[in-house]
């Protein structure tokens, strides 16, 4: 028998000690996985959706608010603005481009934007079937919209009003009709569905929250929730912002900026987890020293039996480090696919968040996270090794 065969023999003869070292540092590999896979894809994605766009126009409130409302569609917007001072700002010299967005309706969590056809072009949007809309109440979706709704062109959709969730207010009066589907782009397109600007005013003109007031209109019902905008020159982002704020109502955000800010407290977070799977895996190493270490007075007889047979101490040093390393890869495998799940069960959570997380990827650090499990399991193994290798056959086996 080889000392593979012997190793998997002995593992198998203690089982239940096996196999809650294997869950204990899965656990920990796990841990760091779904803190990798998901930090990975939400800055990859923050990048993304943030691409050319130097600054955003919303009304006065919280700049990070106002980011992550209209660059990444995961908060309400601050308010709105009128359409006469979006012209005014678009029309400035230092504004190569002012993409307008309004946000105001959903449908079943996706969010409905009033934009121009620009805005697809922004993010590299490309049609899969149909057209763009060319007349009011005409909308275009997204790849996700489109897979998880099975909506195809041709097909009537009625918005419910507010932008993340469903509400018992309804446009049942005005339903939109869908004219194109995109091609998956991997940014925030893919979660939106997409119309013109004047079909939302449209469906919000004389609009009552409620049977007895009316809600109040900014520009005689023609605003914005923000304005997405790329710099002519760089000269602009020292002179754009101030101008922007100097109007009362108006705020000037930097993409840039917010998201740094914002991933700045996100990694406090993330690296209170991170040690917190970290010391899950050093746990299961110290587990299976203990193990290790404890079961060696038990196979002493054994192992003098294996030398007295012609296994040379460096069989037996080798016997012990394999038993080790073996349950750090069971045990990093077994974690490596328990992260990728728990990432797409959060994915599957946060799926009407806009985020658009999966676990069905791969990231190179995985293989730095296997080969941290591995080093863990063979130090774990490193003192009992040792201590069977200096094992004297002669006294172990007087005493029998």
């Amino acid at each position: 028998m080889t000392l593979a065969g012997i190793s998997l023999a002995y593992l198998r003869a203690r089982n239940l000690s096996t196999l809650l070292n294997i869950v204990l540092l899965g656990f920990g590999v796990a841990a760091i996985t779904l803190l990798v896979l998901t930090a990975a894809q939400l800055e990859d994605r923050m990048h993304v959706d943030a691409r050319g766009i130097d600054l955003v126009v919303g009304s006065k409130g919280s700049a990070l608010q106002i980011i992550l409302s209209s660059v990444y569609q995961l908060d309400v917007p601050t308010g709105a603005f009128g359409w006469t001072q979006a012209q005014q700002i678009a029309s400035r010299p230092e504004v190569k481009q002012a993409l307008p967005i309004v946000i105001q309706d959903n449908y079943l969590g996706f969010r409905v934007i009033g934009t121009t056809h620009d805005y697809i072009s922004h993010y590299g949007g490309r049609l899969r079937d149909g057209a763009l809309w060319s007349g009011p109440l005409q909308a275009v979706i997204g790849d996700e919209v489109a897979a998880r709704t099975g909506m195809r062109v041709g097909w009537s959709l009625t918005v419910n009003h507010g932008p993340g969730h469903q509400t018992a207010l309804a446009h049942n009066e005005n339903p939109f009709t869908v004219v194109g589907v995109l091609w998956p782009t991997g940014t925030v397109l893919d979660h939106l569905i997409l119309t013109d600007v004047g079909s939302i005013w449209q469906l919000h003109e004389n609009m009552k929250t409620d049977n007895l007031v009316a809600e109040p209109r900014v520009d005689g019902g023609r605003e914005l929730s923000a304005l997405l905008i790329r710099y002519a020159t760089p000269l602009a982002g020292a002179t754009l912002p101030r101008a922007i704020n100097a109007f009362p109502e108006l705020q000037a955000a930097s993409p840039t900026l917010e998201t740094a800010r914002l991933f700045g407290v996100m990694v406090v977070g993330m690296r209170v987890l991170r040690g917190f799977a970290i010391v899950l895996v050093i746990a299961a190493g110290l587990s299976v020293f203990i193990g290790l270490y404890t079961a060696l007075n038990e196979r002493r007889y054994d192992l003098a039996i294996m030398r007295a047979l012609g296994a040379s101490p460096g069989q037996l040093m080798l016997l012990l480090l394999f038993e080790g390393v073996l349950m750090a890869a069971v045990g990093a495998a077994f974690g490596i696919l328990l992260g990728h799940i728990l990432t797409s069960l959060l994915g599957f959570a946060l799926r009407f968040q806009q985020v658009g997380i999966t676990g069905w990827i791969w990231n190179p650090n995985e293989l730095w996270i296997v080969a941290g499990a591995l080093v863990v399991g063979m130090l774990a193994a490193l003192l009992p090794a040792w201590r069977a290798h200096e094992t004297d056959i002669a006294r172990v086996l007087a005493r029998g």
